[in-house]
C-alpha cells in the first residue's frame, strides 16, 4: 500500500499515553490492555538494542538505523523521533490500519515529543494522558531500581525528564503515579469515560467497543 493511501485512512480512535522514562507508563499500559480487549497496543519501531525479556514484534519492531531511515524516506511513519543520539523511535501507518480494520482502538505508548506529534494529528476521537512521578527524586530512585543505568545515563534521563515534564500541560490529562494501584483505578475510569463517549461519535462499529 502506498504512503498516500495509508495516510488517507488515519481516521480511527486513539489513546495516547506518554511519560518520562521510569514513571510507570509501561506498567499502566499493560494494565489497560488486560482490562479492555478492544484496545490494541501500537507496536513502535526502534533502532535501540533489545532488552532482556523483550520480544520483537510484540514490544517493539527492532530494526536497523539504515532501515529506519529508509522508511522515513518512504513516508511510512505517522511520527518518528530521534529520542537519544542515533536512537530512533517511530509509529508505522501499517500498525494503525491493522488495528482499525478489526474495529478496535489504537493505544500509543510513546515518548513525549512523539506523543505531541500524534496529538496534533488526532484532534478528534482521541485522548492524551501524561504520567509523571510525584517528584524527580522519586523518579531517580525508580530508575536506579532497574539496575540498567550508569550514573551518566541516569543523569541524562533525569535531565530529559525535567524537559519532558514542562510539556505536561499540553496533554488532556496529567496523572501523578504515586501509588500504582490508585493510578491504575484512575486510568481505567478515564478510559471507561472515553469509550462511552466514543460509542456516540465513532461510526466504524460501536458494538465492538
Amino acid at each position: 500500500m502506498s504512503s498516500e493511501l495509508i495516510q488517507k485512512r488515519i481516521n480511527g480512535p486513539v489513546i495516547i499515553i506518554t511519560a518520562p522514562s521510569g514513571s510507570g507508563k509501561t506498567t499502566l499500559v499493560k494494565h489497560l490492555l488486560s482490562q479492555f480487549p478492544s484496545i490494541n497496543f501500537s507496536v513502535s519501531a526502534t533502532t535501540r538494542a533489545k532488552r532482556p525479556l523483550e520480544e520483537d514484534g510484540k514490544d517493539y519492531h527492532f530494526i536497523t538505523t539504515e532501515k529506519f531511515l529508509r522508511l522515513i524516506e518512504e513516508g511510512l511513519f505517522v511520527e518518528w523521533e530521534e529520542v537519544y543520539p542515533n536512537q530512533f523511535y517511530g509509529t508505522l501507518y501499517s500498525e494503525l490500519t491493522k488495528i482499525w480494520d478489526r474495529g478496535n482502538i489504537v493505544l500509543f505508548d510513546v515518548d513525549v515529543l512523539g506523543a505531541l506529534a500524534l496529538k496534533n494529528k488526532f484532534n478528534t476521537d482521541a485522548i492524551s494522558i501524561f504520567i509523571k512521578t510525584p517528584s524527580l527524586d522519586i523518579l531517580r530512585e525508580r530508575l536506579k531500581k532497574r539496575l540498567t543505568e550508569t550514573e551518566e545515563s541516569l543523569q541524562k534521563r533525569i535531565s530529559k525528564a525535567e524537559q519532558e515534564i514542562s510539556y505536561a500541560h499540553s496533554f488532556d490529562i496529567v496523572l501523578v503515579n504515586n501509588v500504582l494501584e490508585d493510578t491504575q483505578k484512575q486510568i481505567v475510569d478515564i478510559i471507561n469515560h472515553f469509550m462511552t463517549q466514543l460509542k456516540h461519535t465513532w461510526k466504524h462499529d460501536a458494538t465492538t467497543l
